[in-house]
């Protein structure tokens, strides 16, 4: 007897339930915004594959889990799946049915209505978060501050948290500040300044910020007992929306600014550095600004990077060269966003001597000037005295020069060599510098420049540098 209940049981088990089912439910169905609602299929069937859920009501999953149990019903064994899917609705919506495989099968769930109704007594509420924006309409590149707030019942308890900032895609994030913590009569109150620019122009919007909180509660056990437990829930800003405006065509900075130009010196030794410190204060931009490196004739120029700490900006710009120069003048041109007009600053140019100037030969080119009708004939002999005067100084010159090549075949020029020898990087310098038009020459010449007026030490190609001395016949 035996023996035929343990078959019957196993046959039993081998022709389980065809029948497939899938039900979708939501517990609770009411909730104030910010609670955790559960998502329940609950699947009838032998062989299933899990639905892939991540959001719902376009709310983040926020954790699943799953449990089977088998029954029998009218002598057929079924096996039954639930899968859990925890979220917090932000609104009030409909979740579409799910279609889950079952048994080589797809079977579509119910739908189900969730119903999202605002917190009772927002204003005396535990927790407290939100959103202020110092302006609401804005030109692209504009710098607002973003001010977050956290506020906390004084007699309110956490036991841990989890804080999601508002996302802000959009926006240059320029800087943030530290926390900045302090009380009032019912709160204790955190805030944090972003400081932000729009990134182009239309409607832009700043999601809400989210602090799950979990608190301490309790439930009633099947025993009647209370049983401690930790209740979640969520708590959401205000979300922010601006006007951005395009900027004036031909301008991409917008803001207030001041421009300063100061020389460390303006007298010099040639060949000698001035350096000059450009400092832009104000409000607006600042990462926007390009360096004021210019590019001079005859002046060897190099800048470093450009320095922003909070609203002032520095760069240096250190000047090079062996004869009088002048520093032009450094502008800025932007928007202004009170006035709605495009304005310039400007600094002075700035003039710089160089005490031991080196000279600089001139080629003086005279025209041939020829004898008018009415000149005399003393004149024209006088002409031709000269001319002979300077046949005779050329043939004495060749002739010297032959036998200097002779009789002197070891005549050594190392003396003469040694004086302006390309060797000596700045007479290297001095020579190039006529034909840095040509890019592989300014190249060097900018390794040059950092291995005479800087720390650095750079490494010329020699190949390189042998084949434009070649090119521009520099010896």
């Amino acid at each position: 007897m035996r023996t035929i209940t343990k078959l019957l049981f196993l046959l039993l088990l081998s022709l389980s339930s065809a029948y497939a089912e899938v039900v979708a439910k939501v517990s609770p169905k009411e909730v104030e915004l910010g609670e955790m609602v559960t998502y329940s299929l609950t699947i009838s069937g032998e062989d299933i594959t899990r639905p892939n859920i991540r959001r719902l009501c376009d709310s983040d999953v926020i954790s699943t889990s799953s449990q089977t149990s088998m029954q029998i019903t009218n002598g057929s064994i079924n096996k039954n799946y639930t899968l859990s899917y925890r979220f917090v609705p932000q609104k009030s919506c409909v979740i579409d049915p799910t279609e889950v495989e079952v048994d080589g099968k797809t079977e579509s769930s119910n739908s189900v209505e969730v119903k999202v109704v605002p917190v009772s007594g927002a204003k005396d509420q535990d927790f407290v978060l939100k959103l202020e924006s110092s302006k609401k309409e804005l030109f692209v590149g504009e710098a607002f501050d973003l001010t977050l707030t956290f506020k906390q019942r004084s007699d309110a308890e956490a036991v841990d948290s989890e804080f999601t900032p508002p996302e802000l895609k959009g926006f240059w994030i320029k800087s943030e500040s530290e926390p900045k913590r302090y009380q009032d009569s019912k709160y204790t109150i955190t805030e944090i300044v972003y400081s932000l620019a729009p990134q182009r122009a239309g409607e832009q919007k700043i999601s809400q910020a989210q602090m799950r909180i979990a608190s301490r509660g309790s439930r009633a056990s099947a025993w009647g007992d209370w049983i401690p437990t930790i209740k979640w829930k969520t708590y959401f800003s205000n979300e922010l929306s601006f006007d951005v405006k395009p900027l004036p065509s031909g301008v991409s900075l917008v803001g207030d600014f001041a421009i300063e130009a100061v020389a460390d010196k303006r007298e010099i030794k040639a060949n000698e550095a001035v350096n000059i410190t450009i400092t832009v204060s104000g409000d607006g931009n600042f990462e926007d600004i390009k360096s004021f490196k210019p590019s001079m004739d005859e002046v060897a120029v190099f800048d470093e990077k450009i320095s922003i700490e909070g609203k002032k900006l520095t760069q240096k710009i250190a000047f090079v060269s062996d004869r009088d120069f002048t520093i032009p003048s450094f502008s800025l041109r932007y928007f202004d966003p009170e006035t709605k007009e495009v304005k310039e600053v400007s600094t002075k140019e700035i003039k710089i001597n160089v005490t031991n100037e080196l000279s600089k030969e001139e080629l003086v080119i005279k025209k041939e000037e020829r004898a008018s009708v009415g000149q005399t004939q003393g004149a024209s002999v006088s002409k031709e005295y000269d001319m002979l005067t300077l046949v005779f100084i050329f043939i004495g010159g060749v002739a010297a020069g032959i036998a200097i090549m002779l009789y002197r075949p070891n005549f050594s020029f190392e003396k003469k060599a040694k004086e302006g020898s390309i060797k000596d990087p700045k007479i290297l310098l001095t020579k190039l510098l006529p034909y840095k038009d040509d890019r592989e020459v300014a190249e060097i010449v900018e390794i040059l420049e950092k291995n005479i007026y800087s720390s650095e030490k750079i490494e010329v190609d020699k190949k390189a540098l042998k084949e434009l001395l070649k090119r521009y016949g520099i010896s």
